[in-house]
């Protein structure tokens, strides 16, 4: 057997993955060339070879979590991590020009294909299964409106109110908490495709959707501010800023709440194949880096995980987009396919092995006097 070859079969069995076996996990080669593309390019190779159809995988997340639970990706990285390591060191990759980025490349690939993966909530984010009587096991609209009220009790809205989200998708929850807490609204978002959604979706309510950066809000006032599934793309060199700008549009009884993927380790870039496909210019938080940026501004109150629901949620797009591919139209071709279900299966792998954690943190900006009880 050839020396390269024979290293990643090592460092595979070592994940108790095997090449060519017969498990659902096992990898399926179908190029003699993948041994030594992975080797060079690590965790950037392994998604895009997948992609060039290089090779496959019966349970693709049950393979990349066996991966990630016996850290190949620390002990093999590729040329790729080095190098967007010392560029996320020496430029902010989440400046205004290059913020909007993800906006044309991921959030515009079309509302048509969003619609069919996400069902009629048309929301992108961890969806809340857990300790609700009554929801079905399988029902990804009830688990949607499930984390949409629990954002909305853990805010307590109250008719009258002005909230703002800070990345508002297709406005969804801008939506809910119009219709169901007679609120009124603003929401953001930098992608034109949600834009347009939005504003059709909330038509009649009392809400402004804006093709607008962030940055641009000062001025304004709010009772309430939250922001889900947005705060991945803001970068730590904007995370000071950023909660700034929250503190400052928010009153002294007003509440903040901050839904975002994050990681056990801190960090300043994201994967390389995420970072190239799917989510360029984004990196996940740490703990500690939230706590430190939004340090001496907000208060936290209160700080929930429930990262293994994302899992859950992941399967249920899967499901829906792998239904939904004949009646799309033709531009998503083999190659997107893919790469899509790698994007999936990764991320289920990441949330399964909780290698990436799911959090709400509730903040407010001078502390609530005698505490507060947080819903769940």
């Amino acid at each position: 057997m050839h020396p390269v070859r024979e290293r990643i079969e090592r460092l595979l069995a070592s994940a108790d993955v095997r090449v060519d076996g017969e498990r659902a996990w096992d990898m399926q080669v179908h190029d003699g060339r993948l041994a030594a593309r992975l080797l060079a390019g690590g965790s950037l190779a392994l998604g895009d070879a997948y992609m060039d159809g290089w090779w496959d995988a019966g349970s693709l997340d049950g393979l990349l979590a066996r991966l990630l639970a016996g850290g190949i990706d620390r002990r093999a990285p590729g040329l790729a991590d080095a190098r967007d390591a010392v560029l996320a060191r020496l430029v902010n990759m989440q400046s205004r020009r290059r913020s909007r980025t993800v906006g044309e490349r991921h959030y515009d690939l079309g509302n048509a294909f969003y619609r069919e993966m996400l069902g009629r909530s048309m929301v992108y984010s961890c969806a809340y299964w857990r300790d609700r009587e009554g929801l079905p096991l399988d029902d990804l609209d009830a688990a949607q409106d499930a984390k949409l009220d629990l954002v909305c009790r853990k805010l307590g809205l109250k008719p009258g109110m002005r909230v703002l989200d800070i990345g508002c998708g297709w406005g969804a929850a801008l939506k809910y908490a119009a219709e169901r807490h007679g609120v009124s609204g603003v929401g953001v978002t930098i992608s034109a495709e949600q834009a347009h959604f939005a504003r059709a979706l909330c038509a009649g309510l009392p809400v402004d959707i804006r093709l607008q950066d962030y940055r641009d809000l000062r001025g304004e006032r709010f009772d309430r501010v939250f922001s889900i599934g947005m705060f991945e793309h803001v970068g730590l060199r904007n995370y000071r800023s950023y909660f700034e700008l929250v503190r400052a549009v928010l009153p002294r009884d007003g509440l903040f709440l901050l839904h975002s993927i994050g990681g056990n380790v801190s960090q300043r870039r994201t994967d390389p194949w995420i970072a190239r496909h799917i989510f360029p210019n984004s990196m996940l938080p740490s703990a500690r880096q939230i706590a430190q940026a939004c340090e001496g501004l907000l208060v936290i109150e209160d700080w929930h995980g429930f990262g293994a629901d994302y899992d859950r949620t992941l399967q249920a797009w899967r499901a829906n987009i792998e239904s939904a591919w004949e009646r799309l139209p033709a531009g998503y071709d083999v190659r997107f396919r893919r790469m899509w279900r790698y994007y999936l299966a990764a991320s289920m792998a990441g949330f399964r092995t909780r290698r990436i954690q799911l959090w709400q943190v509730l903040m407010s900006p001078d502390g609530i006097p005698g505490g507060i009880v947080v819903p769940r």
